[in-house]
């Protein structure tokens, strides 16, 4: 992932509080959803704002600092005393103020992210700094649209429409007046503001509707429901005009087709298992015609030969240098580095994937190459991984 240069963006900055202690569940910030860490989702989304300088996790954990850093963020040391239960939200954004204005000095607004919205994007935070802007706001938060009939009790207990009226002709819901909810996802604030009141609501108040599952991580079943919706494709930070960019798709074998384990007999045989959901996947993006495709392996295993002829698929293996050879594959096919999307999972496709136009990788992979993909997919290699790329690429990469 990149990150924008102070002197393109200098004046928002990101701040994700993640303490260490989670009574609900434990250790929750380091819990993944779709192969990613609630904190090292959060982190990538404000690293994928087009308007944030830079990302900054203020915690009390080292674990979870070492992975926040993993993903690109820069840590804050939070004081005990403001990682207790009873500790504001504002007064650690408060705490971090100063020291990120020793970084950007000309800081003037802020976003606050929270870890347990696992779906935020890039565009969102994007889109809420734009709407408290364009409307001369004080602070700005993410909102989900409502369409619910809302009721409340009176003063003898009985139900009374809050939002339509129970004794008129029920109404469709669409046209119900816009109610919104706070997706709990997203906070901006303009920091003059902020620092006068000490509050998130410093003032006049634009609201950013989100397309998010309505869902906030505090449970064991929330992990388990945003795992399925994460694991079910569809969603991904990575904007369609990227996806639409892709002409070249190129993939490692061991780890990406497998699930990087083999089956050694006493003849010293090997045997590898892979995906058969992958395998249609990647037939649908053969047969679509839109991509120059191709595995590339160091492996020297004829196994990769095997599966490449039974996916009809273009291979090189035994390959050293895998920078080299896709250089002169692409230069080949009239294509350039930005052109290509690659998926690799381990330390020896680090420099494909770090000269690729879009890098990828599955979620198990090697912790080095989750934190530097742009784009990790939520299942493991050999276990339908690639399945998940292409569904996404067929349904929005054109």
């Amino acid at each position: 992932m990149t990150q924008i240069p102070f002197t393109e963006v200098s004046d928002t900055a990101c701040i994700i509080l993640a303490r260490g202690g989670s009574k609900g569940v434990p250790g929750k910030n380091l819990r993944p959803v779709g192969g990613i860490s609630l904190i090292g989702r959060a982190v990538r989304a404000g690293r994928a704002a087009t308007r944030v300088a830079a990302v900054y996790v203020s915690t009390d954990d080292a674990a979870i600092a070492n992975e926040a850093a993993l993903h690109g963020a820069r840590i804050i040391d939070r004081p005990p005393d403001l990682a207790g239960d009873t500790a504001t939200s504002e007064s650690g954004w408060l705490h971090a103020v100063p020291l990120i204005r020793k970084d950007l000095p000309a800081l003037d607004k802020l976003v606050f992210l929270q870890c347990t919205s696992p779906f935020t994007t890039g565009a969102d935070i994007d889109g809420c700094l734009a709407a408290m802007v364009q409307r001369n706001t004080a602070c700005a938060l993410s909102v989900l649209e409502d369409h619910s009939f809302f009721w409340e009790q009176d003063e003898n207990g009985l139900g009374v429409g809050v939002n339509h009226d129970e004794c008129k002709q029920r109404q469709r819901r669409q046209d119900l007046p816009p109610q919104y909810n706070e997706s709990g996802a997203i906070y901006v604030v303009q920091l003059e503001a902020f620092l006068r009141s000490g509050q998130r609501f410093c003032g006049s108040v634009a609201l950013y509707p989100v397309d998010h599952p309505p869902v906030e991580i505090d449970t064991l079943q929330d992990f388990a429901l945003c795992s399925q919706i994460a694991q079910a494709g569809g969603r991904s930070d990575i904007s369609d005009r990227r996806l639409a960019r892709v002409k070249a798709i190129v993939m490692d074998f061991d780890g990406v087709h497998t699930d990087n384990l083999v089956i050694t007999d006493q003849t010293g045989v090997e045997s590898v298992r892979t995906s058969r959901g992958d395998g249609m996947g990647l037939a649908q993006l053969r047969e679509s015609g839109r991509y120059h495709m191709m595995i590339l392996s160091k492996e020297r295993n004829p196994v990769v030969l095997q599966r490449a002829e039974k996916l009809q698929l273009e291979v090189q293996h035994a390959v050293d240098d895998k920078v080299a050879a896709l250089q002169i594959w692409l230069e080949a096919r009239g294509l350039n580095w930005a052109d290509l999307l690659y998926v690799g999972n381990d330390i020896n496709d680090r420099d494909a994937l770090d000269h690729a136009g879009l890098s990828v990788c599955p979620s198990d992979s090697h912790p080095s190459i989750l934190g530097s993909s742009d784009w990790i997919l939520p299942l493991p290699g050999g276990k339908g991984a690639l399945r998940v790329m292409a569904d996404m690429l067929m349904t929005r990469g054109h």
